[in-house]
């Protein structure tokens, strides 16, 4: 194999606007490594509409909208390689693969994006009691099935978690002739997109039971029932069990970044979002590799996948053709306060930042009528006025970098919510 400046893993969404940043910023000796036989990712079954408002003004499906960039990387020439499993990373940013055609092979490149997307949570980590029939899906696997594969995984349906993928199955299966009973969640708030709750449960009259979970399972060979109960505190409330007569029960329970590769090479990792602790560059705590997309933190829409992405690519461009930059950098650690469960980057260097930065969070429950603020040291830097904020929708905030390095006495930038 010869050897490329840069290596990115992964051809979806995030791969692939990665890919053609790094192209557009100079970056010639580049490869796209992905597992599938097709590029694209996640998206070529999310056949659905809603993507690219943001990134083409327009509503695209998801083949649509991934078909949008693979056309730009084939018009600059970006070379892939599908069918390839990237089996390790290592410190010294070695990447290890394989597919039929080359066997195992190594490259040393200049620098690494990771963009290998996320997986769902399957069963096992949800500790439902009940025998191991068939019948229990994941929603993604639901979706592959019927729209890849042709198949419907059952004819009456429950679904256990209202994440934005549950939801959209609620839609997919019922326009496919199934019932959908009931979409149960264990939280007192839905985790998808309040779009995706009224168009695909509120127009169909699916009830969405919120603070219920699953508690039994039965059938041996296949599901045949399950029984929710209403959770307090955490614990499922004795009294409230509801029976439903069903041959399938979906799981749509939250979405993990794929971060085994990254756990390997020694990046650090974010407890919060099991994604790479990254700074204002999306630079991991490695040098020279770089995160973006789901890998990093699960999104909501994938415009903010390709631009977040894009920003990867340029910043992995600027470091091969200019080496480590700002080493000795003052460096602050971004810290989250009253509901704020997490921002990323979770590091800034104000000396290394453009004309701006973009600071993406996620909140911990629904609140209303608040403001998003965001201090460097004691002073207020940035505020913006949220009727309304959601864990299942990301907020976006972009800071001035002059008004960061205004303040050379900060130790820290703190974001927070306060009352409005």
């Amino acid at each position: 194999m010869k050897n490329v400046d840069l290596v990115i893993i992964g051809g979806g969404p995030a791969g692939l606007a990665a890919a053609v940043e790094a192209r557009k910023h100079g970056v010639q000796d580049l490869l796209v490594l992905e597992r599938d036989n097709e590029l694209g990712g996640i998206l070529n079954q999310c056949i659905h509409s809603g993507f690219g408002l943001h990134t083409f003004k327009e509503e695209l499906t998801g083949p649509e909208y991934a078909g949008r960039f693979i056309q730009m990387a084939k018009e600059l020439d970006i070379p892939y390689k599908l069918n390839t499993m990237v089996l390790d990373l290592a410190a010294d940013k070695t990447v290890t693969a394989m597919n039929k055609q080359d066997g195992l092979f190594q490259l040393h490149p200049k620098a690494v994006v990771l963009a290998m997307g996320c997986r769902e949570r399957p069963r096992g980590a949800l500790n439902i009691p009940g025998y191991r029939p068939a019948g229990i899906f994941t929603a993604g696997t639901a979706q592959r099935l019927v729209n890849m594969e042709g198949y419907l995984p059952g004819r009456k349906v429950v679904i256990l978690g209202s994440g934005d993928i549950g939801l959209i199955m609620a839609r997919r299966m019922t326009l496919e002739g199934a019932k959908v009973q009931v979409v149960a969640e264990l939280m007192p708030y839905s985790g998808g997109l309040k779009r995706n709750i009224v168009q695909c449960l509120d127009d169909f009259g699916i009830p969405l039971k919120l603070s219920h979970t699953v508690v039994d399972i039965q059938g041996k060979e296949r599901v045949e029932g399950i029984t929710l109960a209403r959770v307090e505190n955490g614990k499922p409330v004795p009294g409230t069990e509801e029976h439903y007569d069903c041959d399938t029960l979906l799981l749509s329970c939250g979405l993990l970044p794929e971060n085994e590769l990254s756990r390997a090479a020694g990046v650090a990792l974010n407890p919060v979002t099991n994604g790479p602790a990254v700074n204002e560059s999306l630079e991991t705590s490695i040098p020279g590799v770089f995160a973006a997309g789901n890998v990093l933190h699960v999104h909501d829409l994938v415009d903010f996948v390709s631009e977040e992405a894009g920003a990867a690519g340029a910043h992995a461009a600027a470091y091969i053709q200019n080496g480590e930059q700002g080493g000795d950098a003052r460096t602050l650690p971004v810290r989250c306060e009253n509901g704020v469960r997490y921002t990323v980057p979770t590091t800034i260097r104000p000396d290394c930042a453009g004309d701006t930065v973009t600071l993406r969070f996620r909140v911990a429950n629904v609140y209303k009528n608040k403001k998003v603020a965001v201090y460097a040291g004691d002073t207020c830097i940035f505020s913006r006025k949220r009727p309304v904020l959601a864990p299942g929708e990301m907020e976006t905030v972009q800071l001035k970098s002059e008004a960061l390095r205004a303040h050379p006495e900060a130790a820290q930038i703190t974001v927070t919510l306060e009352e409005a």
